[in-house]
């Protein structure tokens, strides 16, 4: 939905609306969540306001069945990367193999339109920080989740800092006439932040019920689907260049997660 509307701030901009009042309603409904919560509802939040301000300027710069899949996959490959260089923490031969695969299905899907040039490389750029922010927040959220005492508290204060703090940039990057352009096409935008929230929060949820592995592995699955309706939604070329470099990102992806088994 974001990335078909014609004024994508304002799209962006209606879906945080969603989030910020559904983040209020919740948050009038359940407790507060547990103090040692709150500097992770904080990073969360500026963590995802970064994230969708990349993902805007990816969406704008390429296609999104491209540009998706590299935000995604970029993320696995970041956390095993940081465990290795940050933490110290040897990787195994399994997920050796599993970073290998995501890379080259990332550079498969970079090059799937051939060398990319210089007019492609920003949106290559706001791709892959994307994918590092979302490896920064699904940290970042699944340490808080754990300390808040609770799902529902965690989520609508993160919920509605996000779209409170999302909604301010909106309006200080546009103005007045940002208003006027959400009034033009209003549902869709507000659908789609519904969406949006109650997407992550069934991962939120997940994360305190299961295997965190087992469901990022599940989660990634998105990879795919995003090149699907690219081609049959967008109407983007799909070629099967870019459907194996997906593929492949996936494979990696699980790989990486059972090797975690």
């Amino acid at each position: 939905m974001a990335h078909r509307s014609g004024d994508r701030l304002a799209g962006f901009a209606l879906m945080n609306t969603a989030t910020l009042a559904c983040g209020a309603a919740l948050a009038c409904l359940v407790p507060l969540p547990d103090p040692a919560a709150w500097p992770f509802v904080a990073a969360s939040t500026v963590l995802q306001v970064g994230y969708q301000l990349l993902l805007l300027q990816a969406y704008r710069l390429g296609d999104f069945g491209q540009m998706y899949p590299i935000a995604r996959g970029t993320s696995p490959l970041v956390v095993a990367l940081l465990t290795v260089t940050v933490l110290g923490r040897s990787l195994p031969a399994g997920q050796a193999a599993g970073v290998l695969v995501i890379s080259l299905g990332l550079a498969g899907l970079a090059l799937a339109g051939g060398l990319p040039g210089r007019a492609q490389l920003p949106a290559l750029g706001a791709a892959l920080g994307t994918g590092v922010l979302i490896a920064a927040y699904t940290v970042v959220d699944g340490t808080g989740v754990r300390r808040a005492g609770g799902t529902a508290g965690y989520l609508a204060w993160m919920f509605l800092a996000q779209g409170a703090v999302m909604l301010l940039v909106a309006l200080a990057v546009r103005g007045r006439p940002l208003l006027t352009a959400m009034r033009r096409r209003p549902w869709q935008g507000l659908a789609g932040g519904v969406m949006s929230l109650a997407a992550y929060g069934l991962v939120v949820w997940a994360q305190t019920a299961g295997d965190l592995a087992t469901i990022a592995a599940l989660r990634e699955t998105s990879i795919l689907i995003a090149a699907l309706i690219g081609a049959f939604v967008l109407r983007e070329p799909l070629g099967r260049s870019r459907l194996a470099a997906g593929a492949a990102v996936l494979a990696g992806i699980v790989v990486l997660r059972l090797g975690h088994g």
